[in-house]
């Protein structure tokens, strides 16, 4: 008898482990019904009544009409109706990987198969020329702390270089830039202002140009995406209100459709009694408002007296409105922290523009909120997440030569377990966000519009770069304290919050759209049985149903079986160590679905309330990403052995994030007894997925401190001036003297320690050694200069008494 029970749990496990279809199930399941019968006597009765179950669950009618069929009577009573804004960002761009992560069996070959992120030779001459003579002419402390804007020379030079038309197509006159480039011009001009970066950002991401490429008339493209790529058109979009930010659904400003004349301030021509918009709108935070030219503008349209024949409330529409227009107010400019980037309100009382000015013409009027979610699906994985990669990768670099250089107690700081502790942070975390935004990359070249990545990167990017950040400003002490020139973390630093803010709250973000998205979009079934119930198709349900509850048994079975052999059994596209990577991905991805649906289950159209819950399984999905990412990234860079430490904790602090992500799911499910039983399922032998250990921590901290391949690949984009009289460029000089004079200052101090040198200082001391015979003339300038450029590192500015005047002199100065 125990045997048998064995076996038959057995064939239960191998059947869900292998996700064997129904009529497999039914079969097994007859098999050993019938064996139970003539075998062991029992009775009859059971085969034939597992014949009958067998026939109602494998004939559709049959289950629809005893099963499914009530069961979709429920489902449509208790499906929480979606609004229209609701539909639309759900039906926003595609899915993509993410679906299979919730899969709860992800398919590794398609993500190595999928083309990796490059450059054309065009884009690659346009990132190592002009985007590197931009990056020459950005000083960044007079750019934030004196002009309050770019110099003249620098906008004149992006707009003639065509920085500001990256995105429109070269028949427009545009450089018709991939996405990949997109990103990588914007994450290596940000390694040297963010300012500049913003001011280069913003026209080539959601905006005018965006949406005209999109849905603007042709007589619209002919006249402003030409103007747009040449900078003689600034634009500027208008979406956030004093009172809807994130709920850019809910903006207030209006228009009325009406009869009623204007002046085109383009041609000069005044035009009479002819239907457009009454528009009024108070607009906050719009970036490029105060030199902008051309206003996109958001609002909810209505049309009282039907003059376009259809519906009074229309819907959130857009429109293209010259700066210069009547009863256009820009109003004067806000205050960024960290950067000057222009940023400012804009309003309108009673203005009238003609219906020809909506973005796409009447045609599109009401169609402003789709056009908005499908672009920013797009852009929100580009602009901010790489001036998050950029930070990292500028962090990386500063950060691991500032902890090589600097020395304390006649160490570097960066040998100290606590300094190397944050070092490891900077490394790893910069190497999951470049490796998140270059699959995504990879995504959106490839024709997707990956919506829930988008915010994936969007969220999970900008909160690295917050780590990232506040780690390498530990690390650099009282040098970054103290603004002035030669503070390169402290505009940075200020600007956190931005990323943080824009583009949709981080908190929104995380709570409410990852997951409230990706649980719809990303789920095999969800969405199907929901569109089932909303067009009444009976039968399109069964069949969702149905796999639905396959999907459910398979991925419960699936977690426990993974769970119990540590994904030992689970398959991989490589072998080695990584392989286990792969296997522990599977894993956490079944139980990942199966907690998904278990949340949905319990806590049914209340779930999207239950923001807390939804962060949490957001933060799995997210994670779930990031450590595909990584792996995928290494393999397309050729599996360099140099980079495994920062692949290693990379993936390490992903797998960990995403267990304690589900560790918090299943103590806070308002079920008490399904989320014992989860846990049962989902952790049968505990947690195991630990944080990365220290001794792979100190192999990406040496990385960071030292010259070689890996930190180049870690930090690539990254602008590096050459001159030494650069607060950055010195920093590789005084990195490459400090290593060579290494050996020498550690002779001095055992000299010192000896009693063989008696000078009191420094100086002193090296003279000494020198005049004793102890080191060379060449060892004496290695180690002079290696001291000069370690001055000009540590050093800060210091002013005059009105913080008006800085001193440029300070390395002319001779050390006590």
């Amino acid at each position: 008898m125990a045997l048998t029970i064995l076996i038959v749990v057995l064939a239960i496990l191998a059947l869900g482990y292998l996700r064997a279809p129904l009529i497999a199930w039914t079969v097994a399941a007859l098999a050993g019904i019938a064996y139970s019968v003539f075998a062991t006597g029992c009775p009859i009765g059971w085969l034939i009544g597992a014949g009958v179950v067998a026939l109602i669950l494998n004939l559709a009618p049959l289950r629809r009409a005893l099963i499914t069929g009530p069961i979709f009577s429920i489902f449509k009573k208790i499906t929480p109706a979606m609004s229209q804004t609701e539909q639309e960002a759900i039906n926003a761009g595609t899915v993509w990987w993410d679906a299979e992560l919730f899969s709860g069996k992800p398919n590794f070959k398609t993500l190595h198969n999928y083309p990796a992120a490059k450059l054309t030779a065009e884009e690659q001459a346009f990132l190592d020329g002009p985007t590197e003579e931009l990056c020459r002419m950005i000083d960044d402390w007079k750019i934030v702390h004196e002009l309050k804007d770019l110099p003249p020379d620098v906008w004149q030079f992006i707009k003639d270089k065509g920085f500001l038309g990256m995105i429109i197509k070269k028949k427009y006159g545009g450089v018709e830039f991939s996405n990949t480039a997109h990103a990588r011009v914007v994450t290596k001009i940000a390694t040297r202002g963010g300012s500049a970066a913003v001011s280069v950002m913003v026209p080539n991401s959601l905006g005018p140009g965006e949406l005209l490429q999109h849905y603007g008339t042709e007589a619209q493209k002919d006249y402003y995406l030409p103007r747009l790529a040449k900078g003689l058109e600034i634009p500027c979009f208008a979406l956030t209100s004093p009172y809807a930010g994130s709920d850019a659904g809910a903006i207030p400003d209006f228009g009325v459709v009406c009869r009623g004349s204007y002046t085109d301030p383009r041609t000069g021509q005044r035009h009479e009694n002819v239907i457009g918009i009454r528009l009024n709108w108070e607009k906050r935070w719009i970036t490029l408002a105060p030199i902008a030219t051309v206003l996109g503008l958001a609002f909810k349209l209505h049309d009282p007296e039907k003059l376009l024949g259809g519906k009074e409330d229309i819907g959130i529409t857009c429109a293209l409105i010259p700066a210069e227009h009547e009863g256009v107010q820009i109003g004067r400019r806000h205050c960024p922290p960290g950067s000057v980037f222009m940023n400012g309100p804009t309003m309108g009382k009673d203005v009238f523009i003609p219906m020809d000015w909506v973005i796409g013409g009447q045609d599109y009027v009401g169609q402003g909120w789709r056009m908005l979610v499908e672009c920013l699906s797009v852009g929100r994985a580009i602009s901010l997440p790489a001036m998050s990669v950029a930070s990292g990768k500028f962090a990386s670099f500063v950060t691991g030569a500032y902890a090589r250089i600097r020395e304390q107690f006649g160490l570097s700081i960066g040998k100290f377990e606590g300094v190397d502790e944050a070092l490891a942070r900077i490394g790893g975390y910069t190497y999951q966000m470049d490796s998140a935004q270059r699959l995504a990359l990879a995504g959106l070249d490839s024709g997707e519009k990956p919506s829930v990545i988008s915010a994936i990167l969007k969220y999970h990017n900008t909160e690295r770069m917050r780590k990232v950040l506040n780690d390498a400003m530990d690390v650099h002490g009282g040098k970054a304290v103290v603004l002035g020139p030669r503070n390169y973390l402290g505009n940075a630093y200020q600007t956190i919050p931005v990323g943080i803010t824009v583009e949709g709250a981080n908190i929104l973000t995380r709570s409410m759209i990852i997951y409230g998205q990706g649980a719809i979009r990303c789920h095999p079934f969800v969405l199907r049985e929901m569109k089932a119930a909303m067009a009444n198709d009976g039968v399109e349900f069964d069949k969702a149903f149905s796999g639905h509850l396959g999907f459910v048994l398979d991925n419960a079975i699936r977690s426990f079986v993974l769970g119990i052999t540590g994904s030992k059994i689970a398959s991989a596209p490589v072998g080695g160590d990584i392989a286990q990577y792969y296997k522990d991905v599977e894993r956490l991805s079944a139980a990942f679905a199966l907690a998904s649906d278990m949340a949905m289950f319990s806590m049914g159209g209340s779930l999207k309330f239950r923001e807390k819950i939804s962060a949490r399984l957001g933060d799995v999905l997210s994670n779930l990403y990031i450590a595909t990412a990584a792996l995928k990234r290494f393999a397309d860079d050729g599996s360099p052995k140099e980079d495994l430490p920062l692949l290693k904790w990379s993936v390490l602090q992903a797998l960990h994030d995403a267990q304690e992500a589900m560790t918090g799911f299943l103590a806070n499910l308002p079920n008490r007894p399904l989320a014992f039983v989860l846990n049962w399922i989902i952790f049968p032998l505990g947690r195991h997925f630990t944080t990365p250990r220290d001794r792979l921590g100190t192999k990406i901290a040496r990385i960071l401190m030292q010259p070689g391949a890996a930190r180049d690949r870690l930090t690539r984009d990254c602008f590096v001036p050459q001159e030494e009289t650069d607060a950055v460029g010195v920093l590789n000089h005084a990195l490459n003297a400090h290593i060579e004079a290494e050996s020498t200052e550690g002779k001095l101090r055992r000299a010192q320690r000896d009693g063989k040198l008696k000078a009191l200082n420094a100086k002193g001391r090296l003279d000494e050694a020198l005049q004793a015979g102890l080191i060379t003339q060449a060892e004496f300038d290695a180690v002079t200069r290696a001291r000069r450029l370690k001055r000009e590192v540590i050093m800060v500015d210091d002013f005059d008494k009105m913080l008006d005047k800085h001193d440029t002199e300070i390395s002319s100065r001779e050390p006590v």
